[in-house]
């Protein structure tokens, strides 16, 4: 119930505090890597240095959380870190870009996992070692350069570009333009919600709510067949 209190935080400004202009960095990745802060290559250490310099300034990246202990039970944490909110955020969206459905659902799976091997003391273990082979195959395609705008607290992805990128203007205009054709959709449609509407079909309680008993004829089965 009660607030943290400003002088909890020394990398953050309050959010009220900060600028009334906005700033727009850009941040480099090459195989989900960050390496350059607004053109300007850098090491980790450093950019993650200088990052939280500037995202700090605006009061971006201060978590408040209620947090599950390993011995089990719950307590608050504060926390305040400028640069890996950004960072994380960035990553993400050029992920999104970049990766497949599929993948980036795997990934979120599998990085939980990973958060929680660190945070139990299982870095060594065998499991984190083969899951790094996953996340080192994933992030080759992750390479680009994100643009956020940062304003008094927020950090807001306004900006995507990659070589590895899957977006297709083309594909997804909703215009007529489309190179997609949209009368595919009503087959597909169809097909994909079949097993909905036979589910319904049987259990709907307008239906009877019990199972249907289908006979064939033979000739019937002859001319399915």
């Amino acid at each position: 119930w009660t607030e943290p209190p400003s002088d909890a935080f020394t990398l953050t400004v309050d959010p009220w505090k900060a600028p009334d202009g906005v700033e727009y960095i850009e941040i480099t990745f090459e195989e989900g890597i960050p390496v350059a802060l607004n053109g300007e290559e850098m090491d980790g250490v450093s950019l993650i240095a200088k990052l939280n310099q500037i995202a700090g300034k605006y009061g971006v990246g201060r978590i408040d959380m209620i947090e599950d202990r390993l011995v089990g039970f719950k307590s608050r944490e504060v926390y305040e870190c400028p640069a890996p909110v950004v960072l994380l955020q960035a990553k993400k969206a050029l992920e999104k870009m970049t990766l497949s459905k599929d993948v980036i659902a795997a990934k979120a799976d599998l990085e939980l996992k990973y958060a929680e091997l660190a945070y139990v003391g299982y870095w060594f273990s065998p499991l984190r070692e083969a899951l790094d082979a996953f996340f080192n195959q994933v992030q080759k395609v992750v390479n680009g350069v994100v643009r956020v705008r940062l304003y008094k607290g927020q950090s807001v992805v306004v900006g995507l570009k990659s070589p590895n990128s899957l977006y297709a203007k083309d594909l997804a205009t909703y215009s007529a333009g489309d190179a997609f054709d949209h009368s595919s959709a009503v087959g597909f449609i169809n097909i994909w919600g079949l097993p909905v509407v036979t589910w319904k079909q049987v259990h709907d309680p307008k239906n009877g709510g019990c199972e249907s008993e289908v006979t064939l004829s033979k000739e019937t089965v002859k001319s399915q067949v």
